[in-house]
């Protein structure tokens, strides 16, 4: 949407939207409405991917003391997940990028209206668990804190996770101006911080990262596949949902620096944060960094210092990450505003019970979560990619995609029948469950959509209308 008859109509929706419901959010965005430059949005890119979730993740190639990956598989299977999540970034933030639509928008275009009540609960549901495990790491490092300023008389991470929650709830209301905010001093502290925790490692605990970690037989077989997988599971919701980020980001960037804005964040944080998951746990036999870290250091003060830290990046992770695409679906299901829509999304991140994933003995529970939600990833995926790029050629009439009793309104049978398809395909080898449900619903889906459902609407602007 490059033109300014383009924004004239985007203003024209606005309009509409908000007399009829009172609330913008859903609405697209203008080159006025998007406040992102290059920093701030590789801010976000960098405090996502410095979190104690993703380091439970590398702590995971750590199993009963000794490496599933030995150092070199561990950072092979992260760069090819890095490398794999930035391009399906940079290809699915396109329509959010020149349209200025939220992700339930986008997925209108593909699964309609009706359609896309189903579709969007699966990403929406893997944010709102992750929020959970996330907090509740967050929790437990807040607890520490706790236990520290109280000399030991106050001991209780669920409270300390209900705390965590109520102020990512407050902090989340006020949109993209606190993730902002909170993203732009989040990516410089936290990479500090894994940096100092790096250097201390490889000074202090050598010996046992070489044991456990560096000289293990480790595999190149399917395990090592797997792992690309979970790496590459853990941001496979996020860049389902890349329009809800690109919409913010200001317009003239080109595919390639959109690309670079993605990978060369992630590729620092979420790489770095891996390789020290897995040292941390070789050291210390925690999988749960927020035991795992305060181990590290002898200074109460230093505890203290880490465990504060801990907290503040779990809220950096889920502002962006957990928060903006569930409130967004639930504001689509309920029609409540924004506000009220992150309180509903704190609270079911509550009841996901996040305690049982994150276990102190092995990180194996988040795998096989990752595992599972991305056999209906993998398969969600591919069909918004195969709509917009080969059946649409970029193009999607917006006003349109707004209008009620339009030619989105309704179901599209076609997307919803290779979404099962792609997802029954991806349960067969559940470790590789995200690759398979893409490629058989990115292959599905067209043949689908070309042989069945004749006088479907939605084959309306496609390259298989009459």
């Amino acid at each position: 949407m490059n033109s300014k008859e383009g924004y004239v109509a985007t203003a024209e929706i606005k309009t509409i939207v908000v007399e009829t419901t009172g609330d913008e959010s859903l609405t697209p965005n203008g080159p006025e409405d998007r406040t992102l430059g290059a920093f701030g949005y590789m801010s976000l890119w960098v405090g996502d991917g410095v979190n104690m979730g993703n380091m439970t993740l590398g702590a995971s190639v750590i199993v009963a003391g000794m490496a599933i990956l030995n150092v070199w598989q561990t950072i092979a299977a992260a760069l090819i997940a890095i490398a794999i999540v930035s391009t399906f970034f940079a290809l699915n933030d396109r329509a959010g990028y020149k349209y200025g639509i939220p992700y339930v928008a986008h997925l209108k275009a593909s699964f309609g209206k009706k359609g896309t009540l189903i579709s969007s609960l699966l990403r929406a549901v893997p944010a709102v668990i992750w929020y959970g495990v996330q907090s509740w790491i967050g929790g437990t490092a807040l607890n520490e804190v706790f236990k520290i300023l109280s000399s030991g008389a106050f001991d209780n991470v669920f409270v300390g996770f209900i705390i965590l929650i109520v102020a990512q709830i407050l902090l989340s209301m006020k949109g993209f101006k606190s993730i902002k905010i909170v993203e732009s001093v989040a990516s410089v502290v936290l990479m500090g911080i894994v940096i100092t925790v790096f250097i201390i490692l490889v000074k202090d605990h050598s010996a046992a990262i070489s044991t456990s970690w560096i000289n293990a037989k480790g595999t190149w077989g399917i395990e090592f596949f797997a792992y690309i997988m979970v790496f590459l599971g853990n941001y496979a919701a996020i860049f389902l949902s890349a329009a809800d980020y690109s919409r913010e980001l200001k317009t003239g960037y080109t595919d390639r620096k959109r690309g670079l804005l993605y990978f060369v964040p992630i590729l620092v944080a979420y790489g770095s944060v891996i390789i020290v998951g897995a040292m941390l746990a070789s050291a210390t036999g925690y999988t749960n960094p927020a035991l795992g870290l305060p181990v590290l250091f002898d200074n109460v003060y230093m505890q203290l210092f880490i465990s504060v830290f801990i907290v503040f990046g779990v809220i950096a992770t889920n502002m962006v990450a957990n928060i903006v695409t569930p409130a967004y679906v639930i504001q689509l299901f309920t029609k409540l505003n924004y506000k009220a829509s992150v309180a509903i999304t704190g609270v079911l991140a509550i009841g996901s019970f996040p305690w049982l994933l994150v276990q102190d003995d092995n990180a194996k529970g988040l795998d096989t979560f990752i595992h599972v939600y991305s056999a209906f990833l993998g398969p969600l995926i591919a069909i918004l990619l195969v709509d917009f790029y080969i059946m649409r050629k970029q193009h999607i009439d917006i006003k349109e995609l707004y209008k009620k009793d339009g030619e989105f309104d309704g179901v599209n049978y076609a997307a919803l029948l290779a979404l099962a398809i792609g997802t029954a395909a991806a349960f067969i080898v559940v470790d590789l469950a995200w690759l398979i449900g893409l490629i058989v619903a990115g292959i599905a889906y067209p043949i689908i959509m070309k042989t069945m459902f004749k006088d479907s609407k939605f084959k309306k602007d496609t390259i298989f209308e009459k």
